[in-house]
């Protein structure tokens, strides 16, 4: 019974990063954004598949290396 709650929540939770979004606008891959910033493959996609979120410090290096306000790496809150 826990885990069909946990697969209905997992499928209703919002996003909560767009750096999938903003590298594919950026004609940039997972692979150029894990060398400029010294992580590995796996990193990244878990990022890109808001798995697991990247610190504010690294979310503020990728919009650097990406050239954006960080605040296009994030979805908003409200709806």
């Amino acid at each position: 019974m826990l885990s069909i709650i946990y697969t209905q929540e997992s499928m209703t939770k919002k996003p909560i990063n767009r750096i999938r979004v903003v590298l594919a606008e950026k004609d940039r891959s997972n692979r150029w954004l894990a060398d400029k910033l010294d992580k590995t493959d796996a990193t990244i996609s878990k990022w890109c598949g808001n798995k697991m979120q990247p610190s504010l410090e690294t979310l503020i290096e990728i919009a650097k290396v990406l050239d954006v306000d960080v605040r296009e790496l994030l979805n908003g809150t409200k709806e």
